[in-house]
């Protein structure tokens, strides 16, 4: 079960949040919070996955509070502003729900979490055969075994696979050896070959 909380200054979202979260079996939400200082007292104590925050909220920005998390804890924005959402994906925001929304959009973004937990707790105990990369805003499965090497542009990496077009993601070499298999790879320059 993904750990969840929810922060937003609006009592009525956190009622819809929470009612859609009733619905998702792999969801188990531990709070919600109307104050943001409630919410980091609570984070302080507490471990969680997950947190759908609202964007704007008086007393402090959903973008700021994101920014203050750790960065292992998945977000999830939800608010009215469309203005936010390339800043929310800057954040490395799981995905960004724009209010009000129904409750398939609200498990598209779910199953987007669901699928970056698992993936984590996989890689944690055993090794993966894939790895998940943010592109183009969404989630993305490379097989490891797919990939022909990597090259390093500037501040992106551009993923050259043996089957499919080239991939570019906005990712750091070192975070990107970090992910792979040391066996599998090796760093070349500015570059990562497979073996």
């Amino acid at each position: 079960m993904i750990k969840t909380i929810a922060v937003d200054d609006e009592p009525l979202a956190l009622v819809v949040v929470e009612s859609f979260c009733q619905r998702m079996d792999v969801i188990d939400l531990r709070g919600t919070f109307t104050e943001p200082a409630e919410a980091i007292k609570y984070l302080s104590e507490n471990q969680v996955d997950l947190i759908f925050l609202d964007v704007k909220m008086p007393a402090m920005s959903g973008l700021e509070f994101a920014r203050y998390t750790d960065k292992e804890v998945m977000v999830i924005f939800t608010t009215a502003y469309t203005e936010y959402a390339v800043e929310g994906f800057n954040l490395n925001a799981i995905d960004y729900l724009l209010k009000p929304f129904a409750f398939d959009r609200f498990e598209q973004a779910v199953i987007k979490a669901k699928d970056l937990f698992e993936y984590r707790t996989d890689s944690n105990t055993n090794d993966p055969s894939y790895i998940l990369l943010r592109v183009d805003y969404s989630l993305r499965k490379i097989y490891i075994d797919n990939i022909r090497y990597i090259e390093g542009l500037d501040n992106n990496l551009k993923i050259v696979l043996k089957n499919g077009d080239p991939i570019v993601v906005r990712m750091s070499m070192k975070a990107m050896e970090e992910k792979l298999p040391a066996d599998v790879f090796i760093r070349v320059h500015r570059s990562l070959s497979s073996r």
